[in-house]
């Protein structure tokens, strides 16, 4: 018998050996599966004994298909009533294909119709194709115009053992959590005593599998269907012997098996389905399963033979998540070096730089494939280290290297004008090469917010990427290398650590393209500007809570606030009201929609000791604010988003709604006023028609920071007073 056991990509040679172990002692690999031959009794444990393979194909018939006669007069030569019953039912799954066969449905159609015909001519009955459990399933492969027509012994795939009643939102595949445990040398480790700890261990399959590996349990003993049981050349006292004798090695290895299995997940509707998991598989008595963060993992009481520490943890393959995960892994990096030291680890990653974010040095890589996803299956031997290993920096490609020289030149020119200043947040790289599409700002933190008014002093340099949308023609796989190669840049040519890096990526959705997911890390940082305190925090949100853009126009506003009466409109977080306070303003008036900015402006406030009724804090729509307001202010700096659709407001456009919105401050504007309107919107055009009680300057040019003179329409900016009142912003 010639057969074929496929598998996924990556695990051929560990295949090759399982079933060499099994009596298949000419197992030879190929591309996703392994070659070899032997007796029906080998097939059968194949079947039953693989924790590897997906399939077991057993050839039938090879020959020349270059079109669908071909391929239709191949499959009728073979004699179909020596596997299949004329009352029987059949499947046909199609791979791969042909010059003038390019669609597997339609060469499964051809099969399918060869089949049919030829047990209509011999018999005058024809057997019906059922697609769920039918009596036989075939596999017609072609390839370079040849057809190899196979009978698949294994009916279904064979990562389906039969114990899974429920899964997670990231199921691991049987037989992929089977190549990592085998990777990581968990038979050894029980032999020597050693238990298996999963520490994000979702519906429980790595546990599972570890158990049955232990226990000598088949893998396929719990499953009620095969695709050989329905099929002529089934012999069934082989198959009996053949399951006897694995229910033997099962009864025995359980008895003897321990309780030294530990799972442990932070949602307890995954740990649930889980302990079902455990008990279909009849394991759940060796495994014991608690709700417990990664973050806080500790080594199980009364474990102290070495043993295996192994999981898969979120991949991020989601735009915008990486980053968010990278606190996640070291994390758990932290906890393996603190609490597990002499024990193994083995960690599936999908990034490499999350990888690297668990800040141990892997012993060995393998390439696994996820489904379609490639990962890295990464081993480690926990050895005592009081500290993280220094790990080789990776080398820079030569696209990287290129933007690493440019953010290099970048700092050398602007270091001296921006110490002479003071400045020390700023934007360093604005898509300087087109190919590396991000903007890269730096902040350089005085230390950490601790509370209301106390700042915990570390001086350190961050640094904050926003990807640009890459142009509809450039892979999403593409554009991911650049911004991983553009990040790894920045963090060499300003010798900031990754951890230090805050990346906020997009992702395409419907509407255009979108930010993805931020972080929830509520790490805030202070940093200073013109000498005042200010609250950022690089992870958890699109923006920073600091525009760097206008900086020139606070520093104007607090030049220009002495004895004012000033009004700031759509505040965000308040720091040009705390730069008008700073400027000796008379009263302070900040309006905006959303609590959590206003509390945020509040913590700015306290940080520079403003405080007093003199400086408000108003939580309205703008709109329906400046309605019903009845203040005058002679200073108003109004910064109104792009768009706004705010489930407790009205749909804010600015093009659409920026006359209105500066009539109504002119209504609330002192004689001698000045309104200051900016906005970020990059094909705003002021409609001057409906502003005619008001004398405009277009002030842009004064208010573009140097530091941003690679994209001069980060922003628009007018100064707007009552008419024939002249003019001071500028």
């Amino acid at each position: 018998m010639t057969l074929f056991a496929t598998c996924p990509k990556g695990l051929e040679y560990l295949l090759r050996d399982e079933l060499r172990a099994l009596g298949a002692d000419d197992a030879r690999e190929a591309l996703a599966g392994v070659h070899f031959s032997g007796t029906l009794e080998l097939a059968y444990r194949a079947c039953l004994w693989s924790r590897l393979a997906s399939r077991v194909l057993l050839r039938l018939a090879e020959f020349d298909a270059a079109d669908a006669d071909a391929l239709y007069a191949g499959v009728q030569a073979i004699d179909w009533s020596q596997h299949l019953a004329p009352d029987g039912t059949f499947a046909v799954d199609a791979v791969g294909g042909a010059s003038a066969l390019k669609h597997t449905q339609y060469i499964a159609l051809r099969t399918k119709d060869a089949i049919v015909d030829q047990f209509r001519e011999r018999t005058g009955e024809r057997p019906n194709v059922e697609v769920d459990q039918p009596s036989i399933r075939l596999n017609v492969r072609l390839h370079r115009e040849r057809a190899t027509v196979s009978l698949d012994l294994s009916g279904t795939p064979l990562h389906r053992r039969g114990w899974r009643q429920g899964q997670g939102d990231a199921p691991l595949k049987e037989n992929l959590a089977c190549a990592m445990l085998l990777r990581a040398g968990w038979p050894a480790i029980h032999a020597a005593g050693g238990a298996l700890v999963d520490p994000m261990c979702g519906a429980g399959t790595l546990l599972i599998e570890g158990a049955l590996i232990a226990a000598d349990v088949a893998p396929g003993l719990r499953r009620a269907y095969f695709g050989f049981l329905g099929w002529r050349g089934h012999d069934d006292g082989v198959w009996q012997a053949v399951i006897a004798e694995a229910r033997a090695r099962a009864e025995q290895g359980l008895c003897a098996l321990g309780s030294v299995f530990y799972g442990y997940d932070h949602d307890p509707n995954v740990l649930n389905e889980a302990k079902r998991n455990a008990q279909a598989a009849g394991v759940a008595g060796f495994v014991q399963l608690a709700r417990q963060s990664a973050e806080h993992l500790h080594r199980p009481v009364g474990c102290d033979v070495p043993g295996l520490v192994i999981c898969n943890p979120p991949y991020g393959e989601r735009l915008g998540e990486r980053e968010r995960l990278a606190g996640l892994y070291r994390a758990f990096g932290d906890r393996l070096r603190a609490d597990f030291t002499g024990w193994h680890a083995a960690v599936i990653v999908s990034d490499d730089e999350l990888g690297h974010a668990l800040g141990l040095r892997a012993d060995k890589r393998y390439v696994l494939y996820n489904g379609a996803l490639e990962c890295r299956l990464l081993t480690f031997d926990l050895v005592a280290e009081s500290a993280p290993r220094e790990r080789t920096a990776r080398p820079l490609s030569e696209g990287a290297q290129a933007v690493a020289n440019r953010i290099g030149k970048s700092h050398k020119h602007l270091r001296k004008r921006l110490v002479r200043k003071g400045i020390s947040c700023y934007r360093i790289y604005d898509a300087d090469i087109p190919e590396y599409a991000a903007a890269i700002d730096v902040y350089t933190a005085i230390g950490r917010d601790v509370s209301t008014a106390q700042v915990e002093p570390f001086p350190q340099t961050w640094l904050h990427v926003q990807e640009y949308a890459p142009p509809a023609d450039i892979p999403e796989q593409v554009a991911r290398d650049r911004l991983r190669d553009l990040v790894h840049a920045a963090g060499v040519a300003l010798e900031v650590p990754r951890e230090r890096i805050a990346v906020k990526t997009r992702y395409k959705a419907k509407g255009g393209s979108k930010y993805g997911r931020f972080d929830q890390r509520n790490e805030f940082l202070v940093v200073e500007e013109g000498g005042l305190k200010l609250r950022v925090n690089l992870f958890d949100y699109l923006d920073t809570g600091l525009f760097l853009d206008h900086r020139p126009a606070r520093a104007r506003i607090r030049e220009s606030a002495r004895d004012k009466r000033f009004l700031n409109l759509f505040c965000y977080t308040a720091t040009a009201s705390v730069h008008a306070a700073a400027g000796g303003a008379r009263t302070t008036t900040s309006v905006d929609l959303s609590a959590t900015y206003l509390e945020w402006a509040t913590r700015n406030f306290a940080l520079n000791g403003i405080a007093g009724a003199r400086h408000q804090l108003v939580q309205a729509d703008v709109l329906e604010w400046l309605r019903h307001d009845r203040g005058e202010y002679d200073l108003v700096f109004v910064d109104p988003p792009t768009f706004s659709n705010s489930k407790r407001a009205d749909d804010f456009d600015v093009q659409r709604d920026h006359a209105e919105l500066l009539a109504l401050c002119g209504e609330r504007l002192a004689p001698e006023g000045l309104i200051v309107f900016s906005n970020n919107s990059r094909r705003f055009a002021l409609d001057a028609t409906s502003l005619q009680t008001f004398d405009v300057r277009d002030i842009t040019p004064s208010t573009i920071p140097f530091d941003f003179a690679r994209n001069a329409r980060i922003h628009r900016c007018y100064e707007l007073r009552h008419r024939g009142h002249g003019s001071a912003f500028s």
